[in-house]
């Protein structure tokens, strides 16, 4: 680890410890993590990182739970299995948060470009993208009027609607590491059109990643288009 990702790791661990503060006593806190409350006062208030393998704790293990803990939190499901995420896919300081934790935890390798679909996992997207120094690039439903040439990748549901995802064609060159990321996971079948179209792209997979998974259904089927790794920071049952 040079001095530059040092430094990016022990800010983020900053970043998670003090949206952890924000509902918590230090004396809270501290039972959470483990840390003294003392250490933890200097890190929240920035008198102090923490060391690389402190800091490497709070991103790899607490930040996820806690990040999964707070995304719940604000996520609500309705009686007909209606998941409303606005309150998270609208909180960009949030999503910033979800990002670097995702990568260390999922093990995710640096992608070239990073790809959604419009419009809910633009928002993730940029935030993935800005971790990496990555491009996004997100799929719509339709062609824009301005580009002459689409990756397109169709599906037909079990419904009999056919879903349908265009992507301009120099979004992403042939040889080059995609992620694929959105905002929620549920039958796959956006995800699969996603993954559809990196691959007639030629591009590398890195992997997919989803805020909320329902059920098991979507992330099964996600790994069967790949051998990359696949993952949720959250899981409702359905």
């Amino acid at each position: 680890m040079n001095r530059a990702e040092k430094a990016a790791l022990q800010l983020q661990a900053v970043a998670v410890l003090r949206m952890l503060k924000q509902t918590r006593t230090y004396d809270e806190l501290s039972e959470l993590t483990g840390l003294p409350a003392g250490d933890l006062n200097r890190y929240v208030n920035g008198h102090v990182l923490p060391g690389t393998d402190r800091a490497r704790e709070v991103v790899d293990g607490i930040g996820r739970e806690a990040l999964a803990t707070e995304l719940r939190a604000r996520v609500s499901v309705d009686d007909e299995g209606y998941v409303d995420n606005s309150s998270v896919v609208f909180d960009q300081s949030f999503l910033d948060l979800v990002a670097p934790v995702a990568a260390e935890t999922l093990g995710f390798d640096r992608p070239d470009v990073v790809l959604t679909a419009a419009t809910d996992g633009i928002t993730l997207g940029a935030a993935m993208a800005s971790y990496f120094d990555a491009r996004v690039a997100y799929a719509k439903k339709s062609k824009e009027t301005a580009v002459e040439e689409f990756i397109e990748s169709r599906h037909r549901l079990a419904s009999g609607i056919e879903l349908t995802y265009y992507l301009p064609a120099t979004a992403i060159d042939e040889g080059e590491t995609v992620l694929v990321v959105d905002d929620l996971i549920r039958s796959g079948e956006t995800q699969e059109l996603l993954l559809d179209i990196a691959e007639q792209a030629d591009a590398e997979v890195a992997g997919v990643f989803v805020l909320i998974a329902v059920g098991e259904e979507g992330l099964d089927r996600a790994r069967a288009f790949t051998t990359a790794p696949v993952g949720a920071l959250t899981t409702f049952e359905e």
